[in-house]
């Protein structure tokens, strides 16, 4: 069973406001005492709620429906009804909620953080808000608003400082592995890696920071031929992107372009994002090829060359992801 799930839509209704009171006093002293009813209470909201310990929507994905509290009516002697119950959706940073129009409602950034998907309906006034010298006893009041409803569409983007960009078998998962304690999937077959896999990689004095291996990329992503948007949707959370081309590519520069159209089709913004080149399993290759590698690219492009498996060139790109992050900072 796959433990990520980074897209739910569920159906989300807030609670409808609770009807003013159109009480009028009577007590036994006091025949005409006038209007006295309460407001209603305010209905239920749907709220989305940022939880640290949370790192996929599995937990939302045999959710179909949510539906918050009704509020109560107003009472006599001005009683206010009490407010429906909210309902709170606990999900991982990085979330976005959309409404059906494909509209962001907010997206969570942090643990804690709050933003109401559906708003609960407004509780109606009561009579005694409608009294004037002209009319000393009304007996009416308003009736609650409905709360808002429809279907909200949840969207966990991962966040990380530098996301790896590359064909299946580019060797990223063998370069998180090597770098990090994340344990991805490693086989010799075409979406190893099906889901995200976030590892913290250590830098000198202490320092870090989050590298995702994403499932790879292939052309025709950006139309959803692969594993398409779910690829894609991920790195646009990215500070960094290192794109991973590998050594025994036929085309080195040509894979790069490729890859980098495929970032322009999806959304063009991600190519103004800060990039490295590198090639991958530097130990199929002597010094001789890496110089005829290294040609394919423009000056001002050149890769850095490392292997995960030897270790060759893995401290040279840790330099210089940092260096790049630290320009970001």
């Amino acid at each position: 069973m796959n433990n990520f799930v980074d897209h739910v839509k569920i159906h989300c209704a807030a609670g409808h406001g609770g009807a003013g009171s159109a009480h009028l006093r009577r007590e036994k002293y006091i025949p005409k005492g006038g209007p006295d009813g309460g407001d209603g209470g305010r209905g239920g909201n749907i709220i989305m709620k940022g939880n640290s310990h949370e790192w996929t929507l599995l937990p939302l994905r045999y959710t179909r429906h949510l539906k918050a509290g009704r509020g109560e009516n107003g009472g006599k002697n001005q009683l206010t009804g009490a407010a429906g119950q909210d309902v709170f959706i606990e999900v991982p940073i990085g979330t976005i909620a959309k409404d059906e129009e494909g509209e962001i409602i907010g997206e969570i950034l942090e643990h804690g953080q709050e933003i109401v998907v559906k708003k609960g309906g407004l509780g109606g006034l009561g009579n005694e808000h409608f009294k004037s010298a002209t009319n000393q006893t009304p007996r009416y009041a308003q009736p609650g608003t409905p709360g808002e409803e429809g279907y909200v569409t949840f969207e966990l983007k991962v966040l990380a400082d530098v996301g790896l960009v590359g064909f299946p078998n580019a060797g990223k998962s063998t370069l998180l592995a090597a770098v990090s304690a994340a344990k991805p999937k490693i086989a010799d077959y075409a979406f190893t890696t099906l889901t995200p896999n976030l590892g913290i990689v250590n830098y000198r004095n202490y320092r870090s920071f989050v590298m995702a291996d994403i499932p790879g990329i292939i052309e025709g992503a950006a139309e959803g031929k692969g594993l398409g948007h779910r690829f894609l949707r991920h790195i646009e959370r990215n500070s960094i992107l290192l794109f991973l081309i590998p050594a025994d590519s036929d085309n080195h520069w040509n894979e790069f372009k490729i890859l980098e159209n495929e970032l322009r089709k999806y959304n063009p913004e991600l190519l103004d994002k800060e990039f490295i080149l590198s090639v991958s399993k530097a130990d199929l290759l002597d010094d001789d090829l890496k110089i005829e590698i290294a040609r394919e690219f423009p000056e001002n492009q050149k890769p850095l060359f490392f292997s995960a498996v030897t270790g060759e060139g893995i401290e040279a790109l840790k330099d210089e992801v940092w260096r790049r992050l630290s320009m970001e900072i």
